[in-house]
């Protein structure tokens, strides 16, 4: 796990525009502020990804995603509350002011709350959601190790080191509005 000073200086980073590689529940990931226009831009040319797409957002909590979104009724609401903290993604409505290039060609945003500490801890220190993507360019295995992270992304400014979690693969994604599997 890292360190509070390696956390610190990681946030830092993240608020001056880098783009950072971490473990996540299944595989290594990268990502950036998704507030910063710049960073967004950096690290989908790392990712070879076009912007139409759009990008997951990780958070530590339920507030750090909350910006994002539209709410909805609770009924719809209830099994993404009791997903979280966990590896479940979720299409939501996008608040207004998500930018579109988190959204991609979509009225919806991916969300989770995490529950791999070091993705928790990360967002507690950066102070909000960061985007969270495979390490890996587009249409390419995503990185399973520091190794292969560092083959396949070379050009991220830094690397927070820890292990995955146990998912097999990246994280389901469903959509809250019909329950439709987007990934399973």
């Amino acid at each position: 796990m890292a360190s509070p000073f390696q956390l610190r200086l990681a946030a830092h980073r993240l608020r001056l525009g880098g783009v950072l590689a971490w473990p996540t529940e299944a595989v290594w990931g990268i990502g950036c502020d998704p507030l910063n226009p710049h960073a967004v831009r950096r690290l989908m040319a790392i990712k070879q990804r076009t912007f139409s797409k759009g990008l997951i957002l990780v958070g530590a909590s339920y507030e750090q995603i909350r910006p994002y979104i539209l709410p909805l009724p609770e009924k719809q609401m209830q099994p993404v509350h009791e997903s979280w903290p966990g590896p479940h993604t979720w299409l939501l409505p996008a608040s207004p002011d998500t930018p579109a290039w988190i959204t991609g060609a979509s009225s919806l945003v991916a969300v989770r709350v995490s529950a791999h500490p070091l993705t928790r801890e990360l967002c507690l220190s950066f102070g909000g959601a960061l985007t969270s993507t495979s390490a890996n360019r587009s249409g390419h295995p995503p990185a399973r190790n520091a190794l292969q992270l560092r083959l396949r992304c070379p050009d991220t400014d830094a690397v927070l080191h820890g292990p995955c979690g146990d998912l097999p693969r990246p994280t389901p994604i469903r959509n809250a509005l019909s329950g439709e599997v987007i990934r399973p």
